[in-house]
């Protein structure tokens, strides 16, 4: 049976990553022999002006049916103020999509402020301090008078518990199977005393993999001094929407972080990146992070599915982008290099050819 899978374009640049992140998955998939049904659907700007939502209904029905999509950046900052249908579309709520898995790594060819790094860090996305996320009605933050304000911070058993097991899935598939937990037990010791507790008792589930746990503040220390010694790791959704810039920071910047929000049965790609509008129209945004995410949905839907052509579809994306950027012949302008978008994405679908 075909996988399902969605094509949201999103705004801005993303009109011209996503169709390269597309071409390249396509063409992995005929390499693979791997049948995917591709549907477009219009979302963001574009579903605005045509349904008059940013998420519109006719594709939130039809990414039901998907097994997940690919979904470009949301230029939502630059969207109609105090108009609830100009809103970034709740797209990860509504799929209850709980972990965003975001991978930083390092090229040798490529500047970057350490060598040797591959870090695959994993944020629960659907709690902690992110109040549009928790709560059913209203907001989790309040002010009462002019001189406070307040925010709430969630975490759940469950919350905690399945964002922890996939970082342990994902960690059985790497070289080093090794997880580390952020958090600040000792001092929040209710809400990450909480955390902390559902990553031992999933940790003791998976002996083969190792398990170990730094203080938050400790590990931005150590992640800027020495990102060698780590491999998965897992933490909430505040903390890692901080960690997650700072290690694409050390291999080069938001333009090689890709990113996968996972949910239990459905997958986004989406890179870490945004819209970048001052760029928008010019054929010049980097495509490695929206490619990226488009392996990392044919790696989660190998993983989930049983599909070993989805799983080597994946393999073939990651060799010919490592091939495309050690030649450096067809690499952007924020790469060192002179290509386009268009030129880069030919290239690194041209080299699946080669492996």
């Amino acid at each position: 049976m075909a996988l399902k899978i969605g094509i949201l374009l999103g705004d801005d640049i993303g009109l011209e990553v996503v169709p390269e992140c597309v071409k390249v998955m396509k063409a992995a998939a005929a390499r693979t022999s791997l049948a995917v049904e591709w549907r477009e659907l219009p979302v963001g700007k574009r579903g605005h002006e045509l349904h008059g939502k940013t998420l519109p209904d006719v594709t939130a029905k039809a990414l039901e049916a998907t097994d997940g999509w690919v979904c470009g950046p949301i230029g939502h900052n630059a969207y109609p103020r105090n108009d609830p249908t100009w809103v970034m579309p709740p797209i990860r709520k509504r799929y209850e999509l709980f972990a965003n898995v975001k991978p930083v790594r390092s090229y040798p060819n490529i500047p970057s402020v350490h060598k040797d790094v591959d870090i695959v860090f994993l944020r629960e996305t659907t709690e902690g301090m992110m109040s549009g996320s928790v709560v059913l009605a209203g907001s989790g933050e309040f002010q009462p008078n002019e001189d406070i304000a307040i925010g709430m911070r969630v975490v759940t058993r469950k919350g905690a518990n399945r964002v922890a097991r996939e970082a342990f899935e994902i960690a059985r598939t790497r070289r080093r199977r090794m997880v580390t937990a952020l958090h600040k037990e000792p001092v929040y010791r209710l809400v990450c005393g909480m955390f902390a507790r559902e990553c031992r008792k999933v940790a003791a589930e998976y002996p083969d993999v190792e398990f170990n746990e730094v203080l938050i503040d400790g590990f931005a220390l150590k992640l800027v001094m020495r990102p060698q010694q780590y491999d998965v790791v897992v933490t909430t959704n505040q903390f890692g929407d901080i960690v997650t810039d700072e290690g694409a920071g050390l291999v080069g910047g938001l333009g090689l972080a890709p990113g996968l929000v996972v949910g239990e049965r459905q997958a986004m790609a989406q890179a870490t990146h945004g819209s970048a509008p001052d760029i928008a129209g010019r054929n010049i945004a980097n495509p490695y992070a929206m490619i990226m995410s488009g392996k990392m949905l044919f790696e989660w839907l190998g993983r989930k599915r049983g599909e070993p052509k989805a799983t080597q579809a994946a393999q073939l994306i990651d060799a010919a982008m490592e091939r495309v950027i050690a030649e450096a012949k067809h690499l952007t302008v924020d790469l060192g290099g002179r290509a386009s978008t268009t030129e880069m994405g030919d290239a690194v679908a041209a080299a699946l050819v080669l492996s």
